[in-house]
């Protein structure tokens, strides 16, 4: 059975899209798909069992590279094509079954929207595959020893950051007593983030942080993620990978969509800043592209209680 599966762009949705491919490769046992994703979501695919293709979709002007994925794809008669973009590429191929799905309702969470193309109650969890080299680059940065507390403290927007000295007095209150008290601390973060990282980073003692900016791939992440006892970051697609990874995932959401964009999974929990998100982005003379963190109304001491609370009501896991 050939099945061609467009996903996201955005690595949190290209996550989240994993609870219906999963759901797939369960369903037809031996069938090779082919994944077509954006350039920063497209690495999560690669260990995927029966990938026969992984295909690149850059945007380009004029929805050009919708075209171009059709030439990639028209070549053969596909058993199913799922579109979770809601391009009119499904209809210009040769497919005996289709599904298709946009952005759907944002008061919806995306994985339920994603298990209604299916009827699915209830609905499939995300999750990832890895190969053994992932696993081996893991345990290379991650070497046996104290237990590790993951910290995201980065986010692809300044309005959903929050600040990176509040990261800092976090980790070092959890890490003085309590569960996390012999915990190393391992910072995650792409390389372009380093700068939101470093105040974390220098806060620590050397002998309990663990740097992993700029370090790891996607799939490497999720294999040091599962390695963790609780993961702590920001409404990113790194929450996501860590809550499709299994480890107790706190998001921090102030100006984000957690009615859609949640992490998913039983060990999972939110924590929100005082002040809605509808008040955040309605101020006036509101700029998404020169706001400063919208995040401040979240305290340290809001954090640490329900990272705390998560911890407890997740071990044993």
């Amino acid at each position: 059975m050939k099945i061609l599966f467009v996903t996201a762009t955005r690595i949190g949705d290209a996550v989240l899209s994993t609870s219906l491919l999963g759901y797939l490769i369960d369903r037809y046992p031996g069938a090779r798909f082919t994944i077509a994703a954006g350039p920063i979501a497209a690495p999560l695919f690669e260990a995927v069992p029966g990938l026969e293709r992984l295909i690149v979709v850059a945007k380009q002007k004029m929805s050009r590279h919708w075209l171009k994925l059709w030439r990639e794809v028209v070549g053969r008669n596909w058993d199913l094509v799922i579109d979770l973009r809601g391009s009119a590429l499904v209809y210009l191929l040769w497919a005996r079954e289709r599904r298709v799905m946009a952005k759907g309702d944002p008061s919806e969470h995306r994985v339920q929207q994603l298990a209604r193309l299916y009827s699915l109650d209830p609905p499939p969890a995300p999750r990832l595959w890895t190969e053994p080299e992932h696993e081996a680059r893991a345990g290379a940065l991650i070497p046996a020893g104290a237990p590790i507390l993951a910290i995201g403290p980065a986010a692809n927007w300044r309005g959903k950051q929050w600040r990176a000295e509040r990261f800092a007095e976090l980790a070092q209150r959890l890490i003085a007593e309590g569960p996390f008290r012999q915990s190393r601390v391992a910072v995650m973060a792409a390389e372009h983030e380093r700068s939101q990282a470093q105040p974390l980073l220098d806060a620590l003692p050397p002998e309990r942080r663990i740097d992993l900016v700029g370090e790891v791939d996607l799939l490497t992440a999720a294999a040091i993620l599962r390695r963790s006892q609780l993961f702590i970051g920001n409404d990113t697609g790194l929450m996501h990978v860590a809550a499709a990874s299994g480890v107790p995932t706190l998001g921090l959401f102030g100006p984000g969509l957690p009615a859609q964009y949640a992490p998913w999974g039983p060990h999972t929990a939110m924590v929100f800043t005082e002040i809605p998100a509808r008040e955040l982005l309605g101020t006036p003379g509101f700029d998404h592209r020169t706001t400063d963190t919208l995040m401040d109304s979240l305290s340290v001491e809001a954090v640490e209680a329900a990272a705390l609370k998560l911890f407890q009501r997740s071990v044993p896991r």
